[in-house]
């Protein structure tokens, strides 16, 4: 079952077109991250699906049929930090959401468990960490146990202590069979956490599915010779290899991960009649996928 389904959605401001035609769906039991440079779209887009915000255009389900009350209810959200009283302690603070959302009052221990603060749930939320403050904002969105979590850049502000408990809490929430929905503008963020991912880029969807397929890096390999431009030239005829450019002192040759063995790559080019005076292996880096699919965008 998709617990999100987003249809040609389009959002414009007068002239300004801040989505443009989004289309995925969210699987059940996923993290599914929403990824783009601030000013793509994330925050318009989870106000459509919270219905703060009225698409221009387009339609989208939840749960596999049309957005209501009641669906929505069965969502936890955390769009910004909840304005808690400084002065309460934590299931003070928690009383008073469970009374606004008409719900979940009987979940505060069991929440406050959930996000690790039973041991300093009297104590007043004046005295919290960043990362225990942001930790308390999810207990909050956990009342009335939603089967849906949407959070709209959950580690935004913290510290890097803050960062990882929030993002330890993800990860267990997400173990315990919650799916989640988060945006955020963090590459490594969204490696770390998510199962799949769309990305957004000026309100155009620029790709979407798993994150191993979305965010996996290809191998390159590192060469060099006498003659660069021969090496080149040879290297693009090289059985698996996508392409082969010269970069400097070497000619860089891309691979699909776990698809090149050095040995016989060296082999072919002796072969060749040409002796390779450098060969290396490494990754592509994550910043460097996500810099080129957004900037093929542009």
């Amino acid at each position: 079952m998709a617990i999100l389904t987003v249809q040609d959605l389009h959002k414009n401001y007068g002239p300004i077109q801040a989505l443009k035609g989004v289309s995925f769906s969210v699987p059940k039991g996923s993290v599914f991250g929403i990824l783009g440079p601030n000013g793509s779209g994330k925050t318009t887009l989870l106000g459509i699906i919270l219905d703060v915000l009225r698409a221009t255009s387009g339609t989208f389900k939840l749960f596999d049929e049309e957005p209501s009350h009641k669906h929505r209810q069965q969502i936890g959200t955390l769009l910004e930090t909840p304005n808690f009283y400084h002065y309460l302690n934590a299931v003070q603070n928690l009383r008073i959401a469970a009374a606004i959302k008409q719900r979940g009052r009987a979940d505060i221990d069991k929440v406050l468990q959930l996000v690790n603060l039973e041991q300093r749930k009297f104590s007043k939320f004046s005295t919290y960490s960043l990362g225990m403050k942001q930790r308390l904002a999810i207990a909050s969105a956990l009342l009335g146990d939603p089967d849906v979590l949407i959070f709209d850049e959950p580690t935004n502000g913290l510290d890097p202590v803050g960062i990882v408990e929030t993002r330890d809490l993800i990860k267990k929430l997400s173990k315990a069979g919650k799916t989640i929905i988060m945006a955020s503008h963090l590459l490594d963020e969204v490696e770390k956490v998510c199962t799949h991912v769309a990305i957004l880029q000026k309100g155009t969807l620029i790709t979407h599915g798993h994150v191993d397929e979305i965010l996996i890096t290809d191998d390159i390999v590192e060469t060099s010779a006498t003659d660069l431009q021969q090496l080149q030239a040879m290297l693009q005829q090289y059985p698996g290899a996508k392409h082969a450019q010269v970069k400097e002192q070497y000619v860089e040759v891309t691979f699909t991960p776990g698809t090149v063995s050095l040995e016989a790559l060296n082999r072919y080019c002796f072969d060749k009649g040409i002796t390779l005076r450098h060969l290396r292996l490494r990754k592509k880096s994550l910043e460097t996928k996500f810099f080129e699919l957004t900037q093929n965008n542009n």
